[in-house]
């Protein structure tokens, strides 16, 4: 698993799928344990994260990191990315078509990674993965399932710092993300306790 994400990884950064490949400095695929329990997709990369490849290292990514460690739970043990992998010129929202472009991308990523539960960062973040799901100011903070997968919508950490509000709202949010983990994970065990062992697993118990 972790050979096939950074081969997706060495994809991304050769990407040239839409118009942004003209303007970006380094594609930012994303960073983070392949077996992480908790993944985070954001909006795209900034000017920061343009420049060094990575997600999150500017003001908002240290703010994340702090929403982490409230939780006890060290940025390494997470994976993290973005629904497009360019910087959008200006910042600028991202454009339908350049989320298209990347969505096979973000689809690979969470098939390899496998997480139990994934934070949405932003609105942009909600409607690529959770569409027709509402607006984020009346679901976040919430747990949502859909089919296999567990997601909680939250505020981006870089509409916390230009409202200082919402920093409160994030981190009473993020208290609540510790408890949907150990949910999520304990209804995992217990599923696969109650899953018989397949041909495969029965033949190596002999």
């Amino acid at each position: 698993m972790s050979e096939a994400l950074t081969d997706l990884e060495t994809q991304v950064r050769a990407c040239t799928l839409c118009a942004l490949v003209r303007g970006r400095i380094l594609a930012v695929p994303g960073a983070g344990d392949p077996r992480a329990r908790v993944m985070i997709v954001g909006e795209a990369p900034g000017k920061n994260e343009d420049q060094q490849g990575v997600p999150f290292v500017g003001a908002a990514g240290q703010l994340l990191n702090r929403l982490l460690g409230s939780i006890d739970i060290p940025r390494s043990e997470v994976y993290i990315t973005n629904i497009i992998k360019c910087r959008p010129p200006g910042n600028r929202d991202p454009l339908p078509e350049e989320v298209a472009a990347c969505s096979p991308y973000l689809d690979r990523q969470v098939a390899l990674i496998q997480p139990a539960v994934i934070l949405l960062l932003g609105r942009h973040a909600v409607q690529r993965l959770l569409p027709g799901s509402g607006g984020i100011s009346r679901i976040h903070g919430t747990l949502v399932e859909r089919g296999d997968r567990a997601y909680v919508p939250l505020y981006h950490p870089a509409a916390a710092l230009y409202n200082g509000f919402l920093v409160e709202t994030l981190e009473a949010d993020f208290r609540r993300v510790r408890g949907y983990i150990d949910m999520v994970e304990s209804r995992r065990a217990e599923a696969a306790a109650a899953t018989p062992p397949n041909e495969e697993q029965q033949l190596s118990l002999w």
